[in-house]
């Protein structure tokens, strides 16, 4: 049994393709099994929601009267630095991006109330934005400031671009110090008093196609609330690390580097996020439809939470310090039930990202298919998969002055 891309999305088109999601295909396969399972179904559709740094959007202003050349000076977005060494109109704002003057941590823990998160949440949303910048003045480029309003609707461009999201699988972070400790993980108690995690589990798209068979660059996909694509992979996308003998990583692995048009999205799945003692971030949707070519890629998809298992870290001690510890493995079964077991001590839990809001876009973008206005695409090259050539060596490994 095998099937084509061009062949589902004929049958998408036609309104017969059978779509359902990375929850509803977990009953199918158990009540049908495996090849009638592969058999008839088109597509599964998977999602995530959680907060993923490594993103950020770029824009085109359009031009001043006089002309103002902004590369190589500044430029400010409700007092948010953004990056201007592109040329003389675009800008570049990242979601950990904060102004000048926020305190940080000088009070400790700090709130990072606003950043480029909030940033690219407020322009999606219509909001007005005040820019501020300066310049050195060209002959060709004379102005040298510039205070105005822009507006989503009124830019050239505005794109989101992250270089690095929909992490496959991740740390649970603990905190085995005496102290409370604040991370890109959230809030961790003392003494193994919590354990925070991130990740859809069974309806993330990358646990759902474990050896990106289906998903590469050119993979349309949902983003944001709109259609967006994968642009490359992520950055620190390492496929070569412990799997369990249904494919699944037990360690961080795949990432995906995305791209779409910010005009098309919705601030409900683009939040700007304050992490307490951290930064700012950005909550991001991203969604993926997986084409069932085959029996194996079906039954990657029937992945079930306690199938998955990620690693327990101390983020007091062998994180920071680049240690490769770790106090066990856990699977997303026992995360989702509220404790789990480290060291003899019963821990709780708490997610980082929504499962419920995962399953929202996974519905969603069935909708989408199954009426028609979201076809497949066949990806230009699929990811790098396990024993590429192209694999990210360990930081431990770099020199480190």
């Amino acid at each position: 049994m095998a099937k084509t891309i061009a062949e589902i999305n004929e049958k998408i088109k036609e309104g017969k393709a059978v779509v359902v999601t990375a929850e509803e295909i977990l009953g199918i396969v158990k009540h049908e099994g495996v090849s009638k399972a592969a058999r008839e179904v088109d597509v599964v559709t998977t999602g995530t929601f959680g907060p993923m740094c490594s993103s950020g959007a770029y824009f085109n202003i359009g031009h001043t009267k006089p002309k103002m050349k902004l590369g190589g000076g500044r430029a400010y977005l409700n007092d948010v630095p953004a990056y201007t060494g592109f040329a003389a109109v675009d800008l570049y704002v990242g979601v950990n991006a904060l102004p000048d003057d926020d305190p940080r941590n000088k009070i400790y823990p700090g709130e990072f109330n606003y950043g480029g998160g909030h940033v690219i949440e407020e322009l999606v949303a219509g909001k007005d934005i005040r820019l501020v910048a300066t310049a050195y003045g060209t002959d060709c480029y004379p102005r040298k400031r510039l205070e105005t309003w822009i507006n989503i609707k009124d830019l050239n461009d505005a794109v989101l671009f992250n270089i690095r999201n929909a992490y496959q699988n991740y740390n649970v972070a603990v905190n085995l110090s005496d102290k409370t400790i604040y991370t890109y993980m959230g809030m961790l108690r003392p003494n193994l008093g919590s354990a925070n995690f991130c990740s859809a589990g069974q309806l993330s798209p990358l646990l759902n196609d474990p050896y990106y068979k289906t998903i590469g660059i050119g993979t349309k996909i949902f983003l944001g609330g709109g259609i967006g694509f994968v642009a490359w992979p992520g950055t620190q996308h390492d496929p070569n690390v412990l799997r369990s003998d249904n494919g699944v990583p037990r360690r961080g692995a795949g990432t995906i580097a995305v791209i779409g048009d910010l005009k098309q999205m919705e601030p409900r799945w683009l939040l700007g996020t304050s992490m307490l003692g951290y930064g700012c971030t950005l909550t991001v949707g991203i969604g993926i439809p997986i084409p069932i070519l085959s029996e194996e890629i079906l039954r990657y998809t029937a992945v079930t939470d306690d199938e998955i298992f990620a690693p327990v870290i101390d983020y007091s001690e062998a994180y920071p310090l680049l240690r490769s510890d770790i106090l066990g493995e856990v699977s997303y079964a026992e995360l989702k039930s509220g404790k789990i077991v480290v060291q003899g001590k019963e821990v709780p839990t708490a997610s980082l990202s929504s499962y419920s809001r995962a399953l929202e876009i996974a519905s969603t973008l069935k909708e989408w298919i199954l009426s028609g206005k979201f076809q497949l695409t066949e990806p230009v090259a699929l990811l790098p998969a396990v024993g590429s050539d192209r694999v990210v060596r360990p930081l431990k490994e770099r020199p480190i002055d």
